[in-house]
């Protein structure tokens, strides 16, 4: 079984107080510490364990400049056969053309099954994924929590809300949408990180993929970027149930709201 898994490295904004650069458009990201997008690490696991079961080649793909390298050579050494990143110079980047790149370059791919996360940590749009598969005519299953492979199709289960999970079979090729906590993603070892220095790493450039100005074209544009105002906290409300529902139509009709 050939699996593509797409992957992205993001910076880390736990316990950091973030800043808006000049231009507004963005986060400073220049002093942040960077990773493996968490869902991709455990798409990257998901692959790996199943090649290791059923053969097969994994494959690493990302979109993104040198740096980007890093989580390239993480999956290398934790287990994956090759890796490619594109490089998309001073081009604007949105989920839709991101979609585009890597899908254009995944039909380029001898493939079985496309793996990404459910979503990526620092926009949390959760689009890509499905995006891509649209693009490449597969089915598409999200928020995957299970995988069972077959002969010619695949036996997924699925995180729906609420504490219920559903079974679904899909034909392949498939994309899959990782979610956390469907596998332990493991550590990577001195003897990977050594092995994943003799695989293949390729990099190409945007312009080289002859992908059209449409095709290349953001359809979502960042007006401005700006901190949460402050405010005064909450409002405390005490008294007897009477008192308080009298209070809280007070404040609601204070607001312009008709009750």
């Amino acid at each position: 079984m050939n699996i593509v898994v797409c992957v992205k490295r993001v910076p880390m904004t736990q316990e950091v107080d973030l800043e808006i650069d000049p231009g507004k458009k963005d986060v400073k990201k220049d002093m942040l510490a960077h990773a493996i997008n968490e869902w991709d690490n455990y798409a990257i696991e998901e692959a790996i364990q199943l090649q290791e079961k059923y053969g097969g080649r994994v494959t690493a793909l990302t979109v993104g400049h040198e740096e980007d390298e890093e989580v390239l050579r993480r999956c290398l050494a934790m287990g994956a056969d090759r890796a490619v990143r594109i490089d998309p110079g001073e081009r604007a980047l949105d989920s839709y053309v991101i979609s585009r790149v890597l899908a254009h370059v995944i039909k380029g791919l001898e493939y079985d099954l496309v793996l990404t996360g459910v979503q990526a940590d620092d926009l949390n749009n959760g689009a890509v994924g499905g995006m891509v598969a649209e693009h490449l005519g597969v089915p598409h299953g999200a928020v995957v929590i299970g995988v069972e492979p077959g002969e010619r199709e695949i036996e997924i289960k699925v995180e729906l809300e609420g504490g219920v999970n559903e079974v679904a079979r899909l034909p392949l090729p498939a994309l899959l949408s990782i979610q956390t906590g469907i596998n332990e993603p493991r550590y990577v070892s001195i003897m990977g990180i050594r092995k994943a220095a003799k695989k293949e790493l390729n990099a190409m450039a945007l312009e080289d993929l002859g992908l059209s100005g449409d095709d290349l074209a953001p359809r979502t544009l960042v007006e401005e970027i700006y901190q949460p105002p402050e405010t005064e906290g909450a409002e405390m409300i005490a008294g007897d149930a009477a008192r308080v529902a009298e209070e809280i139509l007070r404040i609601i009709k204070g607001k312009g709201v008709s009750v």
